[in-house]
């Protein structure tokens, strides 16, 4: 064996001990590698992003800009159509439902139910039945 163990060696030289009984394929052992080295990857990012200073923690003053153009009044622009070649249809009040809508027509649930058993009974049915 070597004097000094890389990361990589020493996780091989773990999960190939004889002692423990279990040897896994090196697909395996390259996959856990690899999430290791993310994980230590992302682990250091997170420190090195707590410990940068990227705002400045000096107290500043808040500045508001001022505006030297004041708002005063004025007359309404003139009407402009937004959709092209539309007609302007305009009308008051509310029109009440049975005026506009012809009546439906209420059937029975009984009648409704009869009319599918109905259907259901004339339907094409199998030819083959499999039993198994």
């Amino acid at each position: 064996m070597h004097s000094s163990l890389a990361l990589g060696d020493g996780i091989t030289f773990f999960l190939h001990r004889r002692d423990c009984g279990l040897r896994f394929p090196q697909t395996w052992i390259n996959a856990m590698k690899a999430t290791l080295f993310a994980l230590f990857f992302l682990c250091t990012t997170a420190a090195f992003g707590q410990a940068a200073g990227v705002i400045s923690s000096e107290v500043s003053p808040m500045r508001i800009v001022g505006h030297p153009e004041r708002a005063y009044q004025q007359s309404m622009a003139s009407e402009q159509v937004l959709l092209e070649q539309s007609s302007y249809t305009s009308a008051k009040g509310e029109t009440p439902l049975w005026e506009v809508a012809p009546p439906s027509q209420k059937v029975p649930l009984g009648d409704v139910a009869r009319a599918l058993k109905q259907e259901h009974a004339t339907a094409k049915k199998a030819e083959i039945v499999w039993e198994n």
